[in-house]
């Protein structure tokens, strides 16, 4: 990795790998705006939780328009081990979506990848855009990639707040027993 990041124009950009990562982030919140559609009732969130959900979109949308000029490392092994990283993450998080979107509407979401964690898209979406940083060598690209995850794990409690407010003592139950990431076991409470 270099500590200049490189800016060009190519075809050979990461761009190409932004492709999936956008249409997967979009079908993401097409399917969840359709489970979700009239159910927010009285739940209101507070402005600190607004401007974290908004500040999330920010590094996300720097690092796609940065890919537009951000060069692939064809040939190299950083390209492909970002590569196999960037199709694990979309692999993962297509099977989160699809679990997502035939589960039964009104109840916890505990099959699938919701077993091992309770936010299986947002690790594949992670996973995906480290990938990305990876396959360019772009150290930049990768700090914006951590900005994007602490700014997701923060946005996490205003999440976590709606679903105790929706589905009550089982999601308390569920978030009990299910890490919030994979990797990081969750504590026993007596």
């Amino acid at each position: 990795m270099s500590l200049i990041p490189a800016f060009e124009l190519g075809l050979w950009n990461a761009w190409i790998l932004v492709i999936p990562i956008l249409i997967l982030s979009f079908s993401d919140m097409k399917v969840t705006a359709s489970r979700e559609s009239g159910e927010a009732g009285d739940f209101q969130l507070t402005r600190k939780e607004k401007r974290i959900i908004n500040a999330v979109f920010l590094p996300m949308v720097v690092s796609w328009i940065y890919a537009v000029f951000l060069p692939l490392q064809l040939g190299t092994v950083w390209l492909y081990s970002g590569l196999i990283i960037c199709l694990f993450g979309m692999i993962f998080t297509s099977v989160a979506i699809l679990n997502f979107a035939t589960s039964a509407k009104d109840t916890v979401i505990t099959k699938g990848l919701y077993r091992f964690t309770r936010n299986p898209t947002y690790i594949g979406m992670i996973l995906m855009q480290i990938g990305l940083g990876i396959a360019c060598s772009s150290w930049l690209y990768l700090l914006l990639t951590a900005a994007m995850m602490i700014l997701l794990n923060a946005n996490l409690s205003a999440e976590e707040r709606y679903c105790l407010y929706r589905f009550g003592d089982d999601y308390g139950k569920y978030k009990n027993r299910t890490p919030r990431w994979i990797g990081i076991p969750k504590s026993e409470k007596k």
